[in-house]
């Protein structure tokens, strides 16, 4: 059994000591007050997210794939990261997959126990054939989660790259990994509930890391989403929007050029410009 009781993510907030005997007023307060540390906690490890995101950037470029790897909160927060993907930047969903410990039902139903198996995250990634070309982000807010350990020590058998996400200092898997990012964001408002500050502090690094490869990887011309799948009325309106702002060109021109390219921005932009 791993020592958890000396995990920031175990501790006990004393700020929070009285929870159960507060109002919902003061309850909320004691909350936001405890959010606002996890941007600053977040700003110390910027170093090492830029250094992820331009792993990632590479691995891609070279025709890898980016997989997620977690259980509970964690993998979750994976799997939202990787399907938001495709439609913003225009990427297949091959490209990056989150992976969940317990498999596809995990990711809207606790099944807590599939954390502690080294293989069950290692299964999915043979199926989907995991390749020293691919990267794989294993994230864990204690660190010690034996299923994300089993997908980075997988990884680097067959020659992958390897990030590590965790809320501990010195964790497990910050140890296994070639780069670790570490936010520590202290002891839950509720002890122990990870889904909380710490997964917070998940959710920002993954935007980064992600939208950060993404910005390399040319998905972004100035901050417009350029590659991004105009699928419903608002994201049409969007590309348009994008259109215009690129090529001077009217709303009824950006759309006719949109329609004529089959919806995908850039080319309705090149087709305006010629």
């Amino acid at each position: 059994m791993n020592n958890y009781s000396q995990l920031y993510t175990e501790a006990i907030n004393e700020n929070s000591r009285e929870l159960d005997k507060l109002p919902a007023s003061e309850i909320v307060k004691i909350i936001n007050d405890e959010d606002k540390t996890v941007a600053l906690a977040v700003e110390k490890v910027l170093p090492q997210i830029a250094k992820a995101a331009e792993l990632v950037a590479e691995k891609l470029s070279g025709g890898g794939r980016l997989f997620y790897t977690g259980a509970g909160t964690s993998g979750r927060l994976g799997v939202l990261d990787a399907s938001e993907c495709p439609p913003t930047y225009g990427v297949s969903p091959d490209v990056v997959q989150g992976l969940i410990a317990g498999g596809y039902d995990a990711t809207y139903k606790s099944i807590e126990d599939a954390e502690d198996d080294p293989q069950s995250i290692v299964k999915q990634m043979k199926e989907r054939n995991f390749s020293s070309k691919d990267i794989c982000f294993g994230i864990s807010a204690s660190g010690t989660a034996e299923c994300v350990i089993g997908t980075l020590d997988y990884a680097k058998s067959i020659g992958a790259a390897t990030i590590a996400l965790s809320c501990n200092e010195k964790s497990k898997i910050s140890s296994i990994a070639d780069i670790a990012i570490t936010p520590i964001v202290g002891p839950e408002v509720v002890s122990g509930s990870t889904r909380m500050k710490s997964g917070t502090a998940q959710k920002m690094v993954l935007n980064m890391v992600s939208t950060t490869a993404m910005v390399l990887l040319g998905k972004v011309k100035g901050n417009r989403m350029v590659c991004m799948i105009p699928s419903n009325k608002k994201l049409l309106d969007r590309a348009a929007r994008t259109v215009m702002a690129e090529t001077g060109a009217s709303f009824e021109e950006a759309l006719n050029a949109l329609e004529r390219s089959g919806n995908v921005i850039t080319d309705a932009i090149e087709l305006l410009k010629k």
